[in-house]
């Protein structure tokens, strides 16, 4: 495989005229080892089998080179398999939309079946589908989709494999195939409900096939360590490391799985600091983070946060979580440090997030539809009355000991921001693309507002009983040196 991985870099640098097109393999925004080993499995078939069909197989990573680091179980399992990440091609490396208008493109989607909507124009290049995750692509007879709820993307991509060119297989390829199946199906271990028969059939396929592979236990186990290695990443680098996003409307919500319990997680140190500047540099409103980590009988532990600056937010897509019965998360609320975090310990260990981004885009779809009602109206009043109801009554939790009379009035209007006052459209007061206002004290916990005087609740109060009493007295005094009329 590194001969063929190294002519693929070769011809995307130097040869794009003499070619007459690329059938691209893309991986899904993630990056994960599924969605790696899948690309770069099926771009591989796809090279030893297409013959003289013109198009030059690249299998393209879907996350910019720089934050390959951050895969510390992808960087392990290509070195164990003898791959450079020198020779990978990755998503800032090649402009797919200039393929695309020069009529040089083709694209199959692996680990994902449909595109994200800033890619949706490379639609019409996609000419086939291998997934395991929920169907949202529009059938169509000119893209062939195969897609079953497996463990593991490879899996799916190894019975392709072995059905019509089993010759494809060497070791190298049949392990990048195994570790995968083997670190997305937990081991094959039932009580985490991820590994089907399908996935138990193939990977004993690749044992067969290969008996020399490492045994099933130590190298999941390896994976493991380098999945759980977060040490040295900052908070920035451990939500990149496993995310994927998500949008409706206005609305652009970032989910990633986070490998370590919840409550060191909200410990780190200027976490809610940190948490807003994601968000306002990567331009999300809200993050959803799922915190997993395993006992040890290999059995998930999971919780939930959610974070938004916005209230109105954070309420929505809490509750949506909440009420979701398709599956139901079995979400039980826990104490949270900060105000805009809401935490959750998610007793339901079955639902990994391939089964929570449906709940999310369902509800996204709504939100989006609600919106769009809303504007046709011409009124942005029902919104600010429902952002009202949710903050009466609301109480969010607080760090022990904090001092309420502190903390400065939060009010945030998301219908203010869909009409676009102060010329920032649908982002958040806080974390949008300009610094809000600091008088009005909405960058509460963000760095924008540091160094700048607080005004508490009692010094409002205060102010306004002196220019209460003040008025009195002027009052008073004019009425004492009135004449009679």
């Amino acid at each position: 495989m590194e001969g063929f991985l190294r002519s693929c870099s070769a011809a995307l640098k130097h040869g794009s005229e003499e070619h007459s097109g690329f059938h691209v393999v893309l991986g899904n925004e993630a990056c994960d080892v599924d969605s790696m080993v899948s690309a770069l499995s099926f771009a591989y078939f796809l090279f030893k089998t297409s013959g003289s069909s013109g198009r030059t197989p690249v299998p393209v990573l879907n996350i910019p080179r720089s934050d390959f680091p951050l895969r510390t179980d992808n960087v392990f399992l290509l070195r164990e398999s003898g791959l450079a990440q020198e020779d990978l091609v990755f998503r800032d490396e090649v402009d797919l939309q200039w393929l695309l208008r020069s009529g040089r493109l083709a694209l199959t989607l692996v680990d994902h079946n449909v595109l994200p909507s800033n890619d949706s124009d490379l639609e019409g290049a996609v000419v086939e589908v291998i997934d395991h995750h929920h169907l949202e692509r529009v059938p169509s007879p000119s893209c062939p989709v195969t897609l079953e709820t497996v463990g593991s993307c490879a899996t799916l991509v190894t019975e392709h494999i072995a059905q019509k060119a089993p010759e494809v297989l060497d070791r190298q390829v049949a392990l990048l195939l195994y570790g995968s199946i083997i670190l997305d199906c937990v081991n094959m271990a039932p009580e985490a409900g991820k590994v089907t028969p399908k996935d138990r059939q193939y990977a004993r396929f690749l044992e067969s096939r290969f008996p020399d592979l490492p045994p099933r236990t130590p190298l999941f186990q390896s994976l493991q360590n380098a999945k759980f290695d977060i040490s040295a990443l900052t908070t920035e680098q451990m939500l990149l490391k496993d995310m994927k996003a998500v949008s409706g409307g206005d609305l652009k919500v970032a989910v990633s799985v986070v490998y370590m319990k919840l409550d060191a997680f909200l410990q780190r140190r200027s976490l809610q600091q940190e948490l807003c500047e994601f968000c306002h540099k990567h331009r999300f409103n809200l993050l959803v983070a799922m915190t997993i980590s395993f006992d040890e009988n290999s059995e998930p532990f999971r919780q939930v946060a959610v974070y938004s600056s916005s209230t109105l937010y954070r309420e929505e897509v809490s509750q949506a979580l909440e009420r979701a019965q398709s599956p139901c998360l079995s979400l039980t609320p826990m104490s949270s440090p900060y105000a805009d975090v809401k935490a959750y310990l998610q007793e339901n260990t079955l639902a990994s997030r391939k089964k929570l981004l449906p709940i999310l885009k369902d509800f996204l779809r709504d939100w989006e539809r609600r919106a769009s009602r809303r504007g046709a109206a011409g009124d942005g009043e029902d919104l600010e009355e429902e952002e009202d109801e949710l903050d009466e009554g609301f109480e969010p939790s607080r760090s022990p000991g904090a001092d309420e009379e502190s903390r400065p009035p939060r009010r945030y209007s998301a219908s203010r921001q869909r009409r676009g006052v102060g010329g920032v459209g649908g982002e958040e007061e806080d974390c949008g693309l300009v610094p809000p206002t600091p008088m009005n004290s909405l960058v509460d916990g963000c760095p924008l507002d540091n160094g700048m005087p607080r005004i508490t609740a009692q010094a409002l109060l205060e102010k306004f009983s002196k220019m209460a009493a003040t008025s009195e007295e002027e009052a008073g005094g004019e009425e004492g040196t009135a004449g009679p009329l």
